[in-house]
Order: C-alpha cells, then structure tokens, then sequence
C-alpha cells in the first residue's frame, strides 16, 4: 500500500491511478511519485520566498567565477537581424500565394512560427539589456526584431516581464500567473486544449486586465514603428504577407513544438512545489537556450550564450532539480494528465502591493 494513499483519497482517486512522473533529474530516467497530486480546485498558496534569489546568494558564494559570465552578447543582434531577414523574405515569396493553400499554412507554421517563436524570446533576451552594454540601443533592437510580429508589444513587455522576475508568484503583480477567472473557465481537458491553443492571446492579454502600465515614450515608438511597418509592408506587397506574419506569430504562441515552453517554465509538475523547471534539449537552439530557465532566473544577467556554462558551473546546484525531457510532451501530457492543469502554479500573496508596485514601475 502507498504511503500517499490517504492523500490521493482526499481528491476521489485510487493510489493507483497516477499519471507517470514528467519530469527528471539528471541521470534519472525513471522514479516513482515523491509527493501527493495537488488539489486541483485551487492554486498552490505558498508562504516562502521565491527560491531564485536564495539559490544566486548560494551559488555566489560558492562559486564567485560565476560573475565572469555576466554581460551582453554581442551575436544576439546579427540574429535578429538573419531572423527579421528570413522572414520578411518568406513573407514577400508568399506574396502571391492563397492563405489557405497547404503551402501559405504549412510556410506560416513551420517557417514562421519558428522565427516569430525565436523573435519573441530574442525581445525576452534583450529586455534583460544583454544585446547591448546601454539601454537605448537594447530597447531599439527590441522595437526592430517585434517587426515580423506584426503586433507591437515590446516596450510593455519589458515592464511586466521585470516584475516577473522580481516579484516571482506574487498574485495581482506576476503577470505571468493565471486568473481566478482561467482557473474556473479552463480547469478541463477542453479548457487545456483551448489554453494550449491560443496561449499567445492569454500572455498578450491577461497582462492588461490585471495590472495596467503607465505609457511612455518606448510604448509609442513600439506603437508607431509597428504600425508604420505594417503599412509599408501592405501597401507594397498587399496584405498576405502581413498575413503571414500574423499567422507566424499566432503559430508561435499555440501547439508549436518550441512554444511548449511557455508551460514548461513555471507549471507544478508531479506534484512537486518546484516553482521554475529547466529544459536541456535541442531545440534551445532555436530559442535563445531560454529552456535553461532555472539558471536564467538565478543569473538573469547572463546572456543565453553562458547559460549552459552556468549549469557546469555549478552542476551541485542544477542537476538535483528535476527537468523537462521534451517542449512537444510538455503540450501533450499539460492537456491529458489530471495531475497537471491552470490550477498547477505556486502563488504568494503581494507582499506591500502598493510600494512593488511603485518600484516596478520605477525601472
């Protein structure tokens, strides 16, 4: 009989009945639950700090080398500048061709939706000013690669994204998190499946219903640049390529493989009170080694180029934290497992709201 058997029955199953363990340490390929499913009628309310802060502190003591990776990269703009190229060539060579053709669909997934993937994390990479060593020139080089994008949201990213990192599970200030409202509409393999799908339009929009942003200068030139390129774009070529692009974009953000990590990063899995899961396969290539994500948060002053030098680092740290082994199964086992769903995420109530609130936007 299972130590757990208590805990299961308090959510009606069988000690029995247990989805298989998702997520792995290095060097396990297989082992058995640690800790009782999560009571899917809620999130996980939690009262500790974010681990993030206490394992950099650790880790700098013990390995004071780890400042030497800090910095900008200097690759990261010729990357965008090879992505924005490629697809706004795409976008032209389709120029004639019918948006519902196989061949506009399949172009617009596999080709788009990869780069506008890979142009999301670059403007999540640069928000971190590790493009540049000054601020103006990182916020322009975000504006240049939000083009293919179609949709201007850059310079409000930038400010929700900080708060993210600095105030990790902090209900009403973490953007990031799922609404009260997304827990009781989605918590269903239906709800999964229509989160899953439109995962782009949650990250766009929940942000603007649960904290507003003061608009500055930054958001306008988003907003202009933006506009102005669209225009450009159909007036020249007419709108099919623009169309491309939205549906790049769309596909970035829905059942592509490499958008697996946007529920990779931070959902509970297996039960566990693990707040931030990292990922080391191949496809961070095409991602900005975003999957190291626990290192990320620990140093989010190291480009993605250093990441995996971090993790040989300071492997005593890393390789005892449980790991994603695939983006794609992320997807698939975060629609059909029972143990995982909305409700999987650990939150903290605000702590001083009013003042978070003050110093976020004071960056």
């Amino acid at each position: 009989m299972s130590n757990h058997a208590t805990d299961y029955s308090l959510f009606g199953g069988a000690e029995c009945v247990r989805s298989p363990r998702r997520t792995f340490a290095a060097g396990e390929t297989a082992a058995g639950h640690v800790r009782p499913p999560q009571d899917p009628a809620d999130f996980l309310w939690l009262m500790t700090e974010e681990p993030h802060r206490t394992r950099r502190t650790a880790i700098l003591t013990a390995h004071p080398d780890v400042t030497k990776l800090m910095g900008y990269e200097p690759l990261t703009k010729y990357v965008v500048l090879l992505v924005v190229v490629l697809q706004l060539s795409a976008a032209l060579l389709l120029r004639h061709t019918h948006p519902l053709s196989p061949v506009f669909v399949l172009c617009a997934y596999v080709i788009g939706g990869t780069a506008n993937h890979n142009l999301f994390l670059a403007i999540h990479e640069i928000t971190h000013n590790l493009a540049f060593p000054g601020i103006v020139p990182n916020r322009l080089l975000a504006i240049f690669a939000n083009l293919p994008i179609a949709v201007p949201y850059s310079a409000a990213f930038k400010g929700y994204h900080i708060e993210h990192h600095k105030f990790l599970g902090q209900d009403g200030i973490d953007t990031d998190l799922p609404t009260r409202l997304e827990l009781l509409c989605l918590n269903n393999v239906l709800g999964k499946v229509f989160f899953a799908s439109f995962q782009i339009l949650f990250y766009a929009l929940r942000p603007g219903f649960v904290r507003t942003q003061r608009l500055t200068k930054w958001h306008l030139l988003n907003l202009a640049a933006s506009l102005a390129f669209d225009y450009a774009l159909t007036r020249t070529a007419g709108p099919r390529p623009l169309l491309y692009l939205l549906m790049s974009s769309f596909f970035a953000g829905s059942l592509h493989p490499c958008a697996g990590h946007f529920i990779a990063e931070h959902y509970l899995w297996d039960g566990m009170h693990q707040e931030t899961y990292s990922y080391y396969g191949p496809l961070n290539r095409l991602a900005y080694n975003v999957g190291y994500h626990n290192e990320h948060h620990d140093f989010p002053s190291i480009p993605w180029t250093r990441l995996p030098a971090l993790r040989a680092l300071a492997p005593e740290f890393y390789d005892v934290l449980p790991a994603h082994p695939s983006w794609p199964m992320v997807i698939v086992n975060f629609i059909r497992d029972k143990e995982v769903g909305i409700f999987a995420r650990a939150k903290r109530l605000a702590k001083n709201a009013h003042a978070n609130a003050k110093e976020g936007k004071s960056d």
